[in-house]
C-alpha cells in the first residue's frame, strides 16, 4: 500500500514538471539595472563638461600666452618691420607736433602783434587827442593865475611868453582860461582883455599846465622871468599853485581837412 502511494507521489510529481507540461516555458527576460544606467549618464555628462571646461580654460590661456607672447614668437625680420614701421609713426607725429608748435606760435605772435599795434594805435590816437586838443586831460601840473595890471594893461605879447616858457619847461598840455592851447594857437590884443583863437578872454588870466611841477613853477618864478616881468612891469599879482591833479577839460573840436587823409 505504501509502494502504490509512494509511485503514485513519484508520478505527480513528474507530470507536474514544466518541461512535460501543455503550456510552453515562457522564460522571463533580465529586468534592466535603471539605477546603473542613470549614473552611467550622470557619470559621462560630468566628465563632458569637465572636459569642456578644461578646453575654454586652456583656449583662455592660451590667448592670453599669445598676447603676451607675440613679440617672443616673431622672427628677426618681423621684429626689425615692427620697429621700422613704430620709428615712422614716432616719427610722423614728432612731425606733426612740430607743426603745430609752429602754427601756435605763429598765432600767438600774430596776436600779440595785433595785440601791441591796438595799443601803439591807442597810444597814438590818446597822443594826438591831447595834442590836438580834442581830448581833455589829467595830471600833476601848475596852474598860474595872473591879476589885471596896476600899472599897464596886460598885452598879448606877455602872455605868449608865459604860455612858451610853460611849454619849453615841458608842459604837455596848456590851457588859458576857456581855450585849449594847441600849436596853432595864437593871442591878440583886444579892447578890452585878449583874444585868443577867436575867443574873447578877461582877466583874470587861469593859466592852467601839464607837466613836472618843479620845472613849470621854475619857468614862472625864476628871477627876471616871465612871472618877475608880469609883477614889474605890468603890477599883475602871479600865483603859482602845484597840484597832483590838474583837469584840463578845455577840449576843441576835430580839424576837418579838405584835401588831406589819413593812411590807412
Amino acid at each position: 500500500m505504501l509502494d502504490k502511494m509512494h509511485d503514485q507521489h513519484a508520478q505527480d510529481k513528474a507530470n507536474d514538471r514544466m518541461e512535460t507540461g501543455s503550456f510552453p516555458t515562457i522564460r522571463k527576460k533580465p529586468r534592466k539595472n535603471l539605477n546603473r544606467n542613470s549614473d552611467r549618464s550622470r557619470l559621462i555628462s560630468s566628465i563632458f563638461i569637465m572636459l569642456m571646461c578644461a578646453l575654454l580654460g586652456f583656449a583662455y590661456m592660451s590667448q592670453i600666452n599669445n598676447t603676451k607672447s607675440t613679440y617672443e614668437t616673431m622672427d628677426e625680420n618681423e621684429l626689425v618691420r615692427l620697429l621700422n614701421e613704430s620709428n615712422t609713426q614716432i616719427s610722423n607725429l614728432e612731425q606733426r607736433k612740430t607743426q603745430l608748435t609752429s602754427q601756435l606760435n605763429s598765432l600767438k605772435s600774430a596776436a600779440n602783434e595785433q595785440e601791441q599795434a591796438r595799443k601803439i594805435a591807442k597810444q597814438n590816437e590818446e597822443t594826438s587827442g591831447l595834442i590836438s586838443g580834442r581830448l581833455p586831460a589829467k595830471g600833476k601840473g601848475i596852474t598860474v593865475t595872473v591879476s589885471r595890471g596896476s600899472t599897464s594893461r596886460i598885452d598879448a605879447s606877455i602872455m605868449f611868453n608865459l604860455i612858451e616858457e610853460l611849454r619849453n619847461a615841458g608842459a604837455e598840455v596848456i590851457a588859458i582860461n576857456e581855450v585849449r592851447v594847441v600849436t596853432s594857437t595864437y593871442i591878440q590884443d583886444a579892447d578890452e582883455g585878449l583874444i585868443s583863437d577867436g575867443t574873447a578872454i578877461k582877466p583874470p588870466y587861469v593859466v592852467k599846465a601839464i607837466g613836472n611841477p618843479q620845472e613849470l613853477s621854475n619857468a614862472v618864478d625864476i628871477a627876471g622871468g616871465v612871472g618877475a616881468q608880469l609883477q614889474v612891469k605890468y603890477g599883475a599879482n602871479v600865483n603859482v599853485e602845484a597840484s597832483d591833479n590838474v583837469i584840463i577839460d578845455e577840449v576843441r573840436e576835430a580839424t576837418q581837412n579838405k584835401y588831406a587823409k589819413t593812411v590807412e
